[in-house]
């Protein structure tokens, strides 16, 4: 190895390495295709990552700018955590490693890729993306390494994987890492590999879960979950934690409910954007934040030292699942404890994860937030209740952490937006004048005549606007200037005023006349002849003596 190397690894503390890089990197080193398998947490990363330093031309040794190697990983959460290890084994040969992978604006990454890169770290889109622009050009790729292939074929990107192989060139050095391999996984990798050696860390009895962490299972009822999760985040000695769920709604919900109840939680799930994703993991690994409520997008690869809990709210859906899940904690030839709660309705699947991983849990004990092996088995303090004393909480949270500008578009904003809204100041309340007509007003319209409002009380009526006719049922909330439409044809919608309504209207100060209300004659559907003196009265006081008397038929 070159002591450069050497030199920045032993920097960090990094001074003996572990099982999986004791077996690969003499390959490695030989350029071997490799076929890498180990349990989560045992240094996968630096097992590729050395060789790729020690081949790679740095810049002062004549590099063209030019990508010389290529890792392709799931999640943009490994894509950062990958390119930080890889950055920090070349520090001392001034490397220039890039991640590149959705969620950040093209400009930062078109620039650094036109300055030139020696390494490129990458999630598949992107990369494919970059390669079809022809603004990455991996036709100078002499390594490639395929990091959790199994979650590649999990999340469909092998299709994605393949289109990316094509621009490589044939001649290149390749290996594949992961903690599980499938079937499909190994049968794509011997298409693209060059007799590859399969290499496992482990012995054949060995269990497929790390010795170091302790695992407990628990059946839990979902109405309870969230007080046995408040105790168990309250046991002793208990460092970071990470809390797995299988949604992303109820990645909120529970990040939200440890919120009230005290504790400095933050959610990571696809749904968000990337901004707040790395905001969330930045106040975790400094500490601002200690419970992590993520979905399983976070549980491949992630390295954060001092997680001591890891607690799976929703049963895994699989033994592979289960595996990454257990496996943020116990890392690095740590200790760990990992809590499983099973629901009545997930028994069948773990018991299906407990058969393929021969775990000791066929029939999960069931458990209550009051159960004393509760606070046995985990050394929860006696008469801890769901909420952290207020004593306790000391961590200053995510709003500690600023959000970093990536130039994001599209979705995962809706917090931002949220939050911008809390803080607009709020806007004054309208007054609003709402006028009732209860149907008299389009029984007006339908007659030709319009309701009065208060500006025309104060004033001469118009003509065609003298009021409601007293004879139409309904009555009008609103002052209106009292007049009455007599002697009209209401069919044909003619309105004359007559002459006492015509003083009241023009005189403000004449007393209005008393509004009367016509009674209809017969309460069945009838013909809609109007029998009603009270009508009759009031043509005859309008009219005069000798004026025709006969009642005239209403149209409804």
């Amino acid at each position: 190895m070159r002591a450069e190397t050497v030199a920045a690894l032993a920097e960090v503390g990094i001074i003996r390495p572990f099982a999986i890089q004791e077996l690969t990197l003499p390959l490695a080193l030989e350029r071997t295709d490799i076929i890498g398998q180990a349990r989560t947490g045992t240094g996968k990363t630096l097992a590729f990552g050395i060789p790729i330093v020690q081949v790679v031309t740095a810049p002062d040794e004549g590099a063209d700018g030019r990508p010389q190697a290529l890792v392709v990983v799931p999640t943009r959460e490994l894509c950062v955590q990958v390119t930080a290890d890889i950055a920090r084994a070349g520090l001392g040969r001034g490397l220039r490693v890039l991640s590149v992978y959705g969620g950040r604006a093209y400009e930062p990454q078109l620039s650094a890729l036109r300055a030139g890169v020696d390494i490129v770290v990458g999630t598949p889109g992107r990369l494919l993306d970059l390669a079809r622009q022809k603004a990455l050009d991996l036709a100078g790729v002499r390594a490639l390494v395929l990091d959790e292939a199994d979650e590649m074929l999990d999340l469909g990107f092998l299709p994605d994987v393949e289109r990316i192989l094509a621009f490589l060139p044939e001649q290149r050095h390749t290996m594949l890492f992961s903690a599980t391999m499938p079937g499909p996984v190994i049968s794509l990798a011997r298409r693209f590999m060059t007799r590859p050696v399969h290499v496992r860390a482990e012995q054949p009895d060995e269990g497929r879960t790390v010795p170091n962490t302790q695992q407990h299972v628990f059946r839990a009822h979902a109405l309870d979950k969230m007080e046995v999760l408040a105790r168990v985040l309250q046991a002793e000695s208990r460092g970071l934690a990470m809390v797995f769920v299988r949604t992303r709604r109820t990645a909120d919900k529970v990040a939200e409910d440890l919120a009230r109840r005290g504790f400095a939680a933050a959610p990571v799930h696809g749904d968000l954007g990337q901004g707040q994703r790395e905001q969330a993991l930045r106040a975790f690994r400094a500490g601002k934040v200690d419970v992590l409520v993520a979905t399983d997008v976070a549980a491949r690869g992630i390295d954060v030292g001092g997680v001591t809990h890891v607690v799976n709210y929703q049963c895994p859906e699989d033994e592979h699942a289960y595996l990454h899940r257990i496996g943020r904690t116990g890392r690095a030839g740590g200790s760990g404890v990992a809590v499983t709660f099973v629901d009545w309705d997930d028994l069948p699947r773990w018991t299906l994860v407990n058969r393929a991983l021969a775990l000791p849990f066929e029939e999960p004990l069931e458990t209550y937030s009051t159960s004393e092996h509760l606070f046995e088995l985990l050394a929860i303090p006696a008469g801890v209740k769901g909420t952290l004393p207020h004593s306790a909480r000391t961590r200053a949270g995510l709003a500690a952490e600023e959000i970093e500008d990536l130039g994001e578009k599209g979705r995962g904003t809706r917090r931002r937006t949220r939050e911008r809204e809390d803080e607009r100041p709020a806007r004054p309340a309208r007054a609003r004048v709402r006028q009732r007509t209860r149907g008299a007003g389009a029984a007006a319209a339908a007659t030709g005549l319009t309701v009065a409002d208060d500006s025309q009380a104060d004033g001469p009526a118009l003509d065609g606007q003298a009021g409601l006719d007293d004879g139409l049922t309904g009555t009008v909330d609103v002052p209106v200037a009292p007049v009455r439409a007599i002697s009209g044809d209401t069919a044909r919608g003619d309105a004359v005023l007559s002459e006492s309504d015509e003083d009241t209207a023009t005189d403000p100060t004449a007393e209005p006349a008393r509004r009367r209300r016509r009674r209809r004659g017969g309460r069945g559907r009838g013909t809609g002849t109007v029998r009603d003196t009270d009508v009759e009265s009031m043509d005859d006081d309008a009219a005069g003596p000798g004026a025709d008397h006969t009642p005239r038929a209403e149209s409804a």
